[in-house]
C-alpha cells in the first residue's frame, strides 16, 4: 500500500473548519479505496501563531512542510496580524512556501456546477476554464523588496523572467492537452492574459508566450488584455479554456471568475511546483464567520481531490488520480441535489453538514460501482 505524508494548515477563522471537513472526506476515499495512506500531520503555522509567538512559521514548520507529500490548507490571515509596514504576516507563509518551494504555478478551475445559482444572465454553455498564475515572480516578487523614502514616495518593481515565463506558460499548455477544451465548441485554447499594449514587461511576457506556444501547434493561441479579460469573463466565459497570466493579474482575475461560479466558497486552487504543492480553498480565513459553522467547505474539499490528482500524477499512481476524480464527482452530486448547501448559495446548511453529504456521495459512488 502506498503512502503519503500530508502537512496540514488549519490556519485562521473558517480554516480549521473547512480543513476538518476536507480531511473527513479524504478519509473516506481512502477507506473506500483502501490502495493508498494519507498520514495527515498538522501544522500550526497561521497568524494567530504570529499573535501568540511573533513568528507566523517557523524553521521546523517549514520543513515540515518542505519534507511532506503534500501540502492542505485551510485558510491563513487575520486582520490584526501585520508588519510595522502594513502589510499581513500571512504572507510570511503563504508566500514564503511558494516562493522557497518554487511552487510556481497557481492553478484556479472555474467551473459552474449544476445546480449551483450562477450569477451571470446567460451561462447555459456552460462555465469550465482554469486560470493558470504565475506564482513567484510578477509584482509580488517585490513583496519585501519594495522601497518607502520618507513616507512621501512608495515603488514595487515588476519582476518577469524569461525562465519563469516559459515554466507558467508550458504548465498552461501541458494542462490545456489534458482537458476537453472550452465549453462552448471543445476547442482547445490557451489566452495570454497582459498588458502588452502599455507595459514593456507585459510585451515580454507575451514574446516568451509565443516563443513557447510554437511548441504546441495543436492548441490555438489566443491574446486579451487584462482589462478587457475582467469584461468577457463576465460576458462569454463559455470562450475560455485556460488563461495564463502574471502573478498580480492572474490573482484578481482568479476572484473575478469565482464569483461567476457561486462564490469563494467553490473556487478550488493549487500552489504547484515540480516537486511540491499546495492545495488550498481560494477565498481568506473571513475570522467574522469563525465557529459559526456556517462556512462553505466545497472549495476545501475540491482543493483536497486536486492534491490527490496531483500525488497521482507525481508518483504515477492512477489509485490516487481516480480518488480525485471520485471526489469531484461526489461533490457535483451535492450541489445539482441542492437539498444540502452553506448559506452563500442559498441553503441553510451548515459546515460539516456539507461534509457529510460528500461523504454519503461518495458511499454511493462506490456502492454502484460495485
Amino acid at each position: 500500500m502506498s503512502r503519503y505524508n500530508i502537512s496540514v494548515l488549519d490556519g485562521d477563522g473558517i480554516g480549521p473548519e473547512v480543513t476538518a471537513e476536507a480531511l473527513k472526506v479524504l478519509r473516506a476515499v481512502q477507506k473506500m479505496h483502501g490502495t493508498f495512506d494519507l498520514e495527515f500531520e498538522h501544522n500550526g503555522a497561521s497568524s494567530g501563531q504570529f499573535l501568540k509567538t511573533g513568528k507566523a512559521m517557523t524553521e521546523e514548520q517549514f520543513s515540515q512542510c518542505k519534507s511532506a507529500d503534500a501540502m492542505l490548507m485551510g485558510a491563513i490571515g487575520l486582520f490584526e496580524a501585520r508588519h510595522p509596514d502594513g502589510r499581513e504576516v500571512n504572507g510570511d507563509v503563504i508566500f514564503r512556501l511558494r516562493f522557497d518551494l518554487d511552487l510556481y504555478a497557481g492553478v484556479r478551475p472555474v467551473k459552474l456546477y449544476e445546480g449551483v445559482p450562477g450569477p451571470l444572465r446567460d451561462s447555459g454553455k456552460g462555465i469550465d476554464y482554469v486560470v493558470v498564475r504565475e506564482n513567484i515572480e510578477g509584482l509580488y516578487a517585490s513583496r519585501t523588496g519594495g522601497c518607502n523614502v520618507r513616507d512621501e514616495v512608495a515603488t514595487d518593481t515588476i519582476i518577469i523572467t524569461k525562465n519563469g515565463t516559459k515554466k507558467i506558460v508550458d504548465y498552461a499548455f501541458r494542462l490545456a492537452a489534458k482537458r476537453q477544451g472550452r465549453p462552448v465548441d471543445g476547442k482547445s485554447i490557451v489566452t495570454c492574459v497582459d498588458k502588452a499594449n502599455v507595459l514593456s514587461s507585459y510585451a515580454y511576457f507575451r514574446k516568451i508566450y509565443d516563443e513557447v506556444a510554437g511548441n504546441y501547434p495543436d492548441i490555438n493561441k489566443d491574446y486579451a488584455y487584462v482589462d478587457a479579460m475582467a469584461f468577457y469573463q463576465v460576458i462569454q466565459p463559455s470562450q475560455y479554456d485556460v488563461l495564463v497570466a502574471e502573478n498580480m493579474f492572474a490573482d484578481i482575475l482568479s476572484d473575478l471568475s469565482s464569483a461567476t461560479i457561486g462564490g469563494l466558497g467553490l473556487a478550488p486552487s493549487g500552489d504547484i511546483g515540480d516537486r511540491h504543492a499546495m492545495f488550498q480553498p481560494a477565498h481568506g480565513s473571513a475570522p467574522g464567520i469563525a465557529g459559526k459553522q456556517i462556512a462553505n467547505p466545497v472549495a476545501t474539499i475540491l482543493s483536497a481531490g486536486m492534491m490527490l490528482d496531483w500525488l497521482g500524477e507525481h508518483h504515477q499512481d492512477n489509485r490516487l488520480i481516480q480518488a480525485g476524480k471520485d471526489i469531484e464527482a461526489a461533490v457535483a452530486e451535492v450541489l445539482k441535489a441542492g437539498t444540502i448547501r452553506t448559506g452563500d448559495i442559498g441553503g441553510t446548511s451548515s459546515t460539516s453538514e456539507v461534509g457529510d453529504a460528500v461523504v454519503q456521495s461518495l458511499i454511493k459512488l462506490y456502492e454502484g460501482a460495485k
